[in-house]
This record gives C-alpha cells, sequence and structure tokens, in this order.
C-alpha cells in the first residue's frame, strides 16, 4: 500500500475507535464484522482496550497514539509508524526488530520486517 497520507475513512466501524467507543467497536468486530485497517489514522487515539489480534495495520498511522498493553504479536504492522506512541508494556510481532521499533518510535520511520517469521 505505502501511501504517502494516512486515510480518513467514513467506515463505521472505523469511526467507533475515532470517537473513543471502543468497546462497541470489539463487540461489532468479535462478532465478525470487518473493515480493512491498512493505511489508516490512528494519531492521538486511545487504543489500550482495542481487540487487535490478527489485525492487517500495514501503513497505519500511530503517531502520539497510546498502544500500552497492546499484543499486537498476531497483527501485521509491515509501513506502519508509531512516532510519539506511548507502547509501555507493549508487544510486538518478532518479524519487527527491536531497532525497527526505536527508529519508528523516535523518528517517524515506517517498521520494515527485518526477521522471517517464526
Amino acid at each position: 500500500m505505502s501511501e504517502d497520507k494516512p486515510r480518513i475513512i467514513r467506515n463505521e466501524l472505523y469511526q467507533l475507535i475515532r470517537s473513543d467507543r471502543i468497546d462497541e467497536f470489539n463487540r461489532r468486530w468479535t462478532s465478525g464484522e470487518r473493515i480493512d485497517m491498512r493505511g489508516l489514522d490512528f494519531r492521538n487515539q486511545d487504543l489500550r482496550r482495542l481487540k487487535v489480534a490478527d489485525i492487517d495495520f500495514s501503513d497505519a498511522y500511530f503517531r502520539a497514539a497510546d498502544l500500552r498493553g497492546l499484543d499486537m504479536r498476531t497483527c501485521r504492522l509491515e509501513g506502519a509508524n508509531i512516532q510519539d506512541a506511548k507502547i509501555s508494556g507493549a508487544y510486538f510481532p518478532q518479524e519487527i526488530a527491536p531497532a525497527e521499533i526505536t527508529l519508528s518510535l523516535q523518528y517517524g520511520t515506517r517498521m520494515r520486517c527485518t526477521r522471517a517469521p517464526a
């Protein structure tokens, strides 16, 4: 995908996240509703309660988002940007090297997968 600008779309599920209605999003996601999360803009969002298992967040924009405690080990995050995000206690996919996470956090680089999946 690798678009220059993160996307903000009018999708109802996405708007639940943007309006901090995470529990409603989780309920609908768990019941089978889906949305393409690739390349979406999550800047400044508090995502700590978001159920993220197996979500493809490729090229997503998480600048200054609160990701604390999220288990993103099964997520796709290649190309995502986490500049200035809060990541204490968060798990990242093992395919993304710690240096990639640090570079993205500090400088806003897009994270690359540098190791083969286990």
